[in-house]
């Protein structure tokens, strides 16, 4: 490997070049795959994807939804890619031994890579093989993180301070720190980073896929089989019932409302969904309220198509898929103000709405103000379809190779022609 000068604007000269890049996945994860397909075809990029489990493309019972899953679409195909065999005594993607690969050690060692993009998480032995392989072998390293605030889920205080102080020590060992939305770029730079170690690269979806996939949707045929009148005001939730997400908050809102007409449907499966039937029948709605339990992602885009508003009141949720989804399939959203990651793309009163997290009346005037107006519910959906025109796999895989320039440029490393 020849070395390169030194460069004052790496990005901008090397904007031509191609990588050989590895990029290290614990799991196949079906909002990665259409950027990975891009970028096994991307000139700019010598692609190979590295697997430490083969969860989700394979079958397997999934702890918070409850049921056996498996992704009913291709995660296997359209790139490169290999399974590096997890000797964990006891296998899992949770937990600091849940994965250890030792394989990605002669797999970087070897394997003349340019950059290594490691998607596993520090909290897992094998980030650890990988970087450490990476570094010794001179490749740069790029690694990151979906956060919006060093709060924790678990509300345990010192879990930030503890953040507060290792972040900045972890994360410098990436020669770019890639983050997914603007306000994770914000988090960095007030814990010190300067604008050149950080890189935004849009956690996106397959664009494409989904709008294909809603134009073909017979919305009046979805209502029906929920038992929906077709001219009726539907708002959905769509995720884990969980208690973070607070489906619960959504539930009380909706009967808030006091709007006769209106339906609200619930999909997905959880811990919570006993109490969230319990809580419909008790606020008498429950005859107005459908359960939907876990959908698969081929169904997906009808569910969000039939829908009029996507409603998601997280306490915590980084850059959750689900908002460009239902975006591109025309259904607005409405956020709590903790979904930080999505402010890039949700715009209150142009493309959704945003309302104080935990505040149930504050959501019950959102919904009653956006449910009164069909033709404003319409106009919005449109507008949140155009917004997603510029938040797709082309941004991200741009926005990677920028950051891959970076990245080794720091190493003085020279890419290959």
């Amino acid at each position: 490997m020849i070395a390169a000068q030194p460069q004052s604007h790496p990005a901008r000269e090397h904007r031509a070049a191609r990588y050989r890049v590895l990029l290290v996945s614990s799991h196949p994860v079906q909002y990665a795959v259409p950027t990975h397909r891009l970028m096994a075809q991307d000139s700019r990029f010598d692609l190979q994807v590295a697997y430490c489990s083969l969860q989700g493309a394979e079958p397997g019972v999934d702890p918070e939804f409850g049921v056996e899953v498996v992704w009913d679409v291709p995660l296997l195909e359209g790139y490169p890619w290999v399974q590096v065999p997890n000797k964990a005594r006891r296998p899992s993607l949770q937990g600091f031994f849940g994965l250890v690969n030792p394989g990605l050690w002669p797999l970087i060692r070897t394997g003349h890579f340019d950059a290594a993009i490691v998607h596993t998480g520090y909290l897992r032995a094998s980030f650890w093989i990988a970087v450490a392989a990476a570094k010794l072998s001179g490749a740069a390293v790029l690694f990151g993180t979906d956060a919006t605030t060093l709060r924790p889920r678990t509300g345990a205080a010192w879990k930030g301070l503890v953040k507060r102080f290792l972040w900045p020590v972890i994360f410098r060992l990436a020669d770019v720190v890639i983050l997914p939305s603007a306000a994770g770029v914000e988090l960095f730079r007030g814990l010190g980073f300067p604008d050149e170690r950080l890189a935004m690269t849009p956690f996106v979806v397959d664009n494409d896929w989904w709008v294909q996939r809603s134009a073909m949707v017979d919305r009046a045929a979805v209502r029906a089989k929920w038992e929906i009148p077709a001219d009726a005001p539907v708002v959905l939730f769509c995720a884990k019932l969980q208690p973070w997400k607070r489906p619960l908050d959504l539930v009380r809102a909706f009967a808030r409302t006091a709007l006769p007409q209106s339906y609200l449907v619930i999909a997905g499966d959880g811990p919570l969904r006993a109490e969230l039937e319990a809580a419909a029948r008790e606020l008498g709605v429950a005859d107005r309220v459908r359960f939907l339990g876990f959908v698969n992602q081929s169904s997906l885009a009808a569910v969000y198509t039939a829908a009029d508003l996507f409603v998601l009141p997280s306490e915590y949720d980084a850059c959750p898929a689900v908002i460009c989804e239902t975006m591109l399939c025309g259904c607005p959203a409405v956020i709590s103000d903790q979904i930080r990651g999505r402010f890039d793309i949700v715009r209150h009163g142009g493309t959704g709405f945003v309302f104080p997290c935990g505040d149930i009346a504050a959501l019950a005037a959102v919904l009653r103000e956006a449910l009164a107006d069909p033709a404003r519910l319409r106009t919005l959906g449109d507008a949140a379809r155009r917004r997603m025109q510029t938040w797709s796999p082309r941004e991200n895989v741009d926005s990677v190779v920028e950051a891959v320039a970076r990245a080794v440029a720091r190493t003085g490393r020279r890419e290959r022609g």
